[in-house]
C-alpha cells in the first residue's frame, strides 16, 4: 500500500527488532491517518532534496519502541516521526541544516548520532531543533555549528 508516492506502508511498518521478535507492528486506523500526513510532509522533504530517502525508523507501536529504547513519548509510536538518510544530499547533518533553512513545517527533527535525522510531523509543529552525541546520550539544543558537531562526534 502506497502512503504517498514515494512511500510505502511497507517500509514505514518494517523493523528488524519487531521482525526479530515477532512483534506485529502494523497501525490502526488512527496510526494509518497520521503516517499518511507524515508521508505528504516527507514527499516536501523529498522535493527539497532532490533525491531518493532512505528511511530506517517510522511506525514502531510500543513494545518496539521499548525494545529500541526509544523514547517513552516517542512521535514513532503514533506514526508521525520517521528516521532517515538522504546519502545523495550529503551526511545528515547537511540533510537537517537543509530542511532547517526551508519552509516545511515540522515538530521536531534531531540530528542523531551523526548518522541520521529524525523528524516529526505531530500537530504541535514547534519546529524545534535538537543534536544527540554518543557517549552523551543527551539532547543538545540546535543544529550545532561545523566545530561543535566534530568536537562532539
Amino acid at each position: 500500500m502506497q502512503l504517498s508516492e514515494h512511500f510505502t506502508l511497507e517500509e514505514a511498518t518494517y523493523s528488524e527488532t519487531a521482525k526479530k521478535l515477532n512483534i506485529d507492528n502494523q497501525p490502526s486506523t488512527a496510526q494509518l491517518e497520521n503516517m499518511k500526513h507524515a508521508a505528504a510532509s516527507m514527499e516536501q522533504v523529498r522535493a527539497l532534496l532532490g533525491k531518493p530517502i532512505g528511511v530506517s525508523s517510522w511506525l514502531r507501536l510500543p513494545a518496539v519502541n521499548v525494545a529500541v529504547g526509544g523514547s517513552e513519548k516517542s512521535a514513532h509510536m503514533d506514526g508521525f516521526a520517521i528516521d532517515f538518510t538522504c546519502p545523495g544530499v550529503g551526511v545528515p547533518l547537511e540533510v537537517a541544516r537543509k530542511i532547517a533553512a526551508s519552509d516545511i513545517k515540522y515538530d521536531q527533527m534531531i540530528h542523531e548520532y551523526g548518522r541520521w535525522v529524525h523528524i516529526s510531523f505531530d500537530p504541535a509543529l514547534r519546529k524545534q531543533q535538537l543534536t544527540i552525541f554518543k557517549p552523551e546520550g543527551k539532547y543538545k539544543p540546535g543544529l550545532l555549528s561545523e566545530a561543535e558537531y566534530h568536537a562532539h562526534a
